[in-house]
């Protein structure tokens, strides 16, 4: 039987029970959210704006809050809210554009499986809802761990700007 946990100053000393992100905070509450993110990187370098590559009426865009290492999300130019507002020309994009991230991802990182969806309408779990984005999530045997699990915090190897370099290379390359 483990031993109670005691009392500090700060609040509960409890190993890693509890992780603190207080940086998420600002995500969390919405703020400093002034129009659409998903309209406005289209505006910005590719760097800046963590864009892997862009097509005729979509983009691909790394995840600033990714569930994994590689999370790409697949965005029309267009601010459309659900998958029924995609033109047959953007519907078409989205799906050659997520088997070409499919193929970089592979090649880059050695990604065995992946998630492909999208969360649409705010019930639907769409942080965006106004946008439509769908995601392409990376996975490999093993790589969840206490971390996302109880800490609801993910570990990344490498910072994101890194990422999209290694992948924007890739998807040249596929």
């Amino acid at each position: 039987m483990s031993e109670p946990l005691e009392q500090s100053g700060a609040g509960l000393r409890d190993a890693f029970a509890r992780l603190y992100t207080p940086h998420r905070l600002a995500y969390i509450k919405g703020e400093g959210k002034i129009g659409c993110p998903f309209c406005d990187i289209p505006a910005m370098s590719d760097e800046d704006g963590l864009v892997v590559a862009r097509g005729e009426t979509v983009y691909a865009v790394l995840n600033l809050y990714p569930y994994n290492a590689g999370h790409l999300m697949l965005v029309p130019f267009r601010h459309v809210p659900t998958y029924d507002d995609l033109t047959v020309e953007e519907a078409t994009e989205v799906a050659t554009m997520t088997q070409h991230a499919l193929r970089a991802l592979r090649h880059a990182t050695g990604a065995q499986g992946f998630n492909v969806g999208m969360n649409l309408g705010t019930v639907g779990g769409a942080g965006i809802a106004a946008h439509l984005h769908q995601h392409v999530v990376p996975r490999w045997g093993g790589d969840t761990n206490f971390m996302p699990v109880v800490g609801h915090t993910r570990v990344l190897p490498q910072l994101l700007p890194e990422t999209r370099d290694l992948l924007a290379r890739a998807w040249g390359e596929v």
